[in-house]
């Protein structure tokens, strides 16, 4: 080898010192190794704090959708607080009166399911032979073998002196003990329900007030305080957006299933419409576990395996619609993320935060790129999130 050339293997030049090179890669080590334990110590702290953080995340949502409400409410010379009261009691109004008769609904479709199926077995008695088979055959032989065998152990511990026969009895169901150790829990969710109106109330009341006091801190600067002001706008503008498409695809995908199935002859066709809006938030688990629950209730229904393939094709070509033309239609002025990144981001925030995380997942992941668009050091992830 040269005398000029010098192994890349160095790690100290001719003074004993440090090489340039075993520097950055030290330092390279360091930085990934903070950021490993980073994002361990901020997974562990979204789980941790999962009671606080969830109910916060979902206010901000409803804050947002409800927001050009009491905005229209405030040009008209109506207080914020009492605009945002206002809107708040109607949305609560207008939820209690639609469960109504939507909780009717559910009731007689799950009285229908135990009839249905004890008609689907009967037709499957006098459908099949009556002839037992091989296997049936089988199991009713090893069934006598064994109540025979239990039957002679039972009158042998009898016939020996001095040995009581121990029974084991089932302790039947304590309703009173079954709510007790449920009532935890259910304290735990009247308690976030009654946090989030709260949230969502005081963030309607206040308005712009955070988004004001976020670009005043982000100074001294005022190019800093420009650059603030318009993350924060485009966060707000986005989020509205993405919560307006995300309203008009469930209400488009709502209507259309009820009124095709009604057409199809489908019994509770306004309960799975709603059932079928609300799930086309959640993209790609929402619609497929409409499509199985549809085909479902069909073949319950029906009785036929036809008619259930039909109403399942139905459901898959309205979501279909929504998912690939209305919906891509109305965020073509919106940053979009790819399929991947969503998939990726469903399957990370239901795991932390359950079904709420499904539905809170696009709208974290939309800001998410927002914000890193923005910060120069953070347009790479920003880069992976999108299209």
């Amino acid at each position: 080898m040269d005398n000029d050339e010098q192994s890349p293997a160095t790690t100290q030049d001719a003074n004993g010192t440090p090489s340039t090179t075993a520097l950055i890669e030290a330092i390279n080590i360091r930085s990934m190794a903070l950021i490993v334990l980073t994002s361990i110590a901020t997974l562990y702290f979204i789980d941790w704090a999962q009671s606080v953080l969830l109910p916060l995340v979902v206010a901000v949502l409803i804050s947002y959708a409800l927001d050009p409400v009491v905005s229209t409410l405030d040009k008209i010379r109506i207080p914020r607080p009492l605009g945002a009261a206002i809107a708040l009691f109607a949305l609560i109004g207008i939820i209690a009166a639609a469960s109504v008769p939507l909780k009717q609904e559910a009731m007689a479709m799950l009285d229908k399911i135990p009839v249905a199926m004890n008609e689907f077995q009967r037709r499957e008695a006098h459908s099949s032979n009556e002839e037992e088979s091989i296997m049936e055959k089988a199991q009713t032989a090893a069934k006598e073998i064994e109540a025979t065998a239990a039957q002679d152990q039972e009158d042998a511990e009898s016939s020996q002196p001095g040995v009581t026969r121990v029974r084991v009895v089932d302790k039947p169901m304590d309703i009173q003990e079954y709510v007790i150790k449920g009532s935890p829990a259910a304290l735990v969710l009247v308690s976030q329900f009654i946090s989030v109106l709260l949230l969502v109330y005081f963030l309607l009341a206040v308005g712009s007030l955070y988004r004001r006091k976020v670009v005043k801190i982000s100074g001294p600067s005022f190019g800093r305080m420009r650059k603030a002001a318009r993350i924060m706008n485009e966060l707000h503008q986005q989020v509205r957006r993405f919560l307006f498409v995300t309203v008009i695809g469930a209400l488009f995908v709502g209507i259309v299933t009820w009124l095709a199935f009604l057409a199809l002859g489908m019994e509770q066709a306004a309960l799975w419409g709603v059932v079928a809006g609300v799930a086309s938030a959640v993209p790609y688990l929402g619609p497929f576990l409409v499509l199985i629950g549809t085909g479902v209730a069909a073949f319950i229904q029906f009785g036929e395996l036809e008619m259930a393939v039909i109403v399942s094709g139905v459901s898959l070509i309205i979501t279909s619609i929504q998912g690939n033309l209305l919906t891509p239609w109305l965020t073509s002025y919106i940053s979009s993320l790819n399929a991947v990144a969503i998939f990726i981001g469903l399957l990370f925030w239901g795991w932390l935060w359950g079904p709420v995380g499904l539905i809170v997942a696009t709208p974290i992941l939309m800001i998410t790129k927002s914000v890193c668009d923005h910060v120069v050091n953070l347009r790479s992830v920003g880069e992976l999130l999108g299209k």
